[in-house]
């Protein structure tokens, strides 16, 4: 038995990236920005000139956490802050990230990749991936 599924190509990834870059440079801020695919892989990243190095990994796990749970990464803090085991013991999960910039990518109901935007305050982070989402027709969360 096989299943079917659907995962973002080179060019969406690209458009998105560069959606996001334009929103930081309208905040005036320099971010990391990664897309990966449905799986978690990365498929395009970009570094802003001055965007901080530890950036570069928490975007990245800010995709892959929307990819593997499709669900964004805010909404991670809401689901587990009234249950102590959970929010004591989840939050070591290696490339698990439970603040805000970091959402699935869903096109037609479908989950084809993701966004990990890092950079900001995690609200500025939000801004500009909700900007990639909205340059390529993506379901907002």
């Amino acid at each position: 038995m096989t299943i079917v599924k659907h995962s973002i190509d080179a060019e969406m990834a690209e458009k998105a990236v560069s959606a996001a870059a334009n929103k930081a440079v309208e905040l005036n801020l320099r971010m990391c920005i990664a897309v990966s695919d449905e799986s978690g892989d990365l498929k395009a990243f970009h570094r802003m000139d001055g965007a901080p190095k530890l950036s570069i990994q928490i975007s990245q796990d800010k995709a892959y956490t929307a990819a593997s749970f499709s669900m964004a990464t805010h909404a991670w803090f809401d689901f587990i802050k009234d249950d102590p085991p959970l929010l004591h013991g989840i939050t070591h999960t290696p490339r698990l990230i439970v603040f805000g910039g970091g959402f699935p990518i869903v096109i037609m109901g479908e989950v084809i990749g993701a966004i990990g935007v890092s950079g900001g305050h995690y609200t500025q982070d939000m801004e500009c991936a909700r900007a990639a989402l909205a340059a390529i027709g993506a379901e907002a969360q």
